[in-house]
């Protein structure tokens, strides 16, 4: 996989290209940092909504952040105006926070060109970039894409998510790294989850990285940095598994292992929600 970020500055330089798509992938509830709250809405001008929580989440799982389906992501991509040979850039308000899930939703459903704001729409405020208050969605008919074109260019990669019994199998494989992406109390059992019914701990053999450490502010971290980080916590094992409480911050991880430079991650997309409620599963504290 290629880089997966853009910065600013090349954002602003091609905000007018016909083929390029801005989506903010926003959410509304925000769990492990503590949340920037807008006094009024404000996006990046040119963009489009990307609703994770809600049109592309499959509300038929159990899980609580399910990936779509591949119909429904081609339904609402097609909505969006996305054509096959649009290039597509995501963001959110919480500078890298939900945007990565939005990407790798994207990667999943074999799209290629889709890339996150680095820093997101706070760092984009910070340098004084022109800014809307509503999306371009609003009042503009897309003539929805054709659906056949879509389907003809993508195709839906089961090698790029888990679920808990495919992870389960890989506990004890020496070649392979489970990464949390939870705050180390969680992650150690020391305090309570924030869902009802999900046991406190992590799964066994699995290592701790909060998503905080892979960034720099709003921006990710160089890619020396993740490098080094990602190369003292898991060394070169050849395949990386990554969690947190319910599959939105594990992409965090995701991110910022594919800039550093590792090509197969997998997201464990039912996550500790999924594990830790399952008293058939073992964890450790």
């Amino acid at each position: 996989m290629e880089y997966p970020l853009v910065s600013t500055q090349w954002l602003e330089e091609h905000l007018t290209d016909l083929n390029l798509v801005l989506l903010d992938a926003s959410m509304e509830i925000v769990i492990g940092k503590e949340p920037l709250i807008y006094d009024e809405p404000i996006c990046i001008a040119r963009s489009r909504r990307f609703d994770v929580e809600n049109k592309f989440c499959d509300k038929t799982s159990t899980q609580i952040h399910a990936l779509p389906t591949f119909e429904q992501f081609i339904q609402g991509i097609a909505q969006l105006g996305i054509e096959p040979d649009s290039s597509i850039v995501i963001y959110d308000n919480q500078g890298i926070y939900s945007s990565p899930r939005a990407w790798w939703i994207f990667k999943v459903m074999g799209f290629h060109r889709v890339y996150v704001l680095d820093g997101g729409l706070p760092q984009w405020i910070e340098e004084d970039r022109i800014t809307s208050s509503r999306y371009q969605a609003e009042g503009v008919d897309y003539g929805p894409t054709d659906i056949n074109s879509l389907l003809a260019v993508l195709e839906y990669h089961p090698d790029r998510v888990m679920d808990a019994q495919a992870v389960l199998t890989r506990i004890d494989d020496a070649d392979t790294a489970i990464l949390d992406a939870r705050g180390a109390p969680r992650f150690l059992g020391q305090m309570s989850e924030p869902r009802p019914g999900v046991r406190s701990g992590h799964i066994p053999r699995s290592v701790n990285l909060p998503f905080a450490q892979v960034l720099d502010g709003h921006k990710i971290k160089t890619t020396s940095e993740l490098q080094t980080l990602y190369g003292e916590l898991v060394g070169d094992k050849a395949t990386r598994i990554f969690s947190c409480g319910s599959g939105i911050t594990a992409c965090i991880l995701i991110l910022a292992s594919v800039a550093a430079g590792h090509k197969n991650p997998i997201l464990y997309d039912g996550s500790w929600a999924d594990w830790g409620s399952r008293t058939d599963l073992p964890i450790e504290c």
